[in-house]
């Protein structure tokens, strides 16, 4: 019986991919994850379905959050971002 190589796996399933994906808004940059750590994971499930905030904190991090909420961004410029984030991670997050 072959052994499943989740090193293996990894390296192709990221092949050709960042390890995080970028967005830019009023000419800062931010970066989120591609792939999710089992503590994020664990994070996220602690969190309120409509806890938007702890949700791009959890992903971003405290100090990119800190610059993000400097920003004045509406609820749909945080739709279109986990959109994006979605479409090009698969992660689908923010979605019903």
């Amino acid at each position: 019986m072959a052994r499943f190589d989740v090193n293996a796996a990894r390296a192709q399933r990221q092949e050709g991919r960042s390890r995080s994906w970028t967005f830019e808004l009023d000419g800062d940059t931010f970066t989120l994850p591609t792939e999710l750590s089992r503590t994020t994971a664990k994070g996220l499930r602690k969190l309120d379905d409509n806890d938007v905030d702890g949700l791009l904190a959890l992903l971003m991090g405290a100090e990119q959050f800190a610059r993000f909420e400097e920003h004045d961004v509406t609820m749909q410029d945080i739709a279109a971002i986990l959109e994006a984030y979605g479409q090009e991670t698969g992660l689908g997050l923010g979605e019903d």
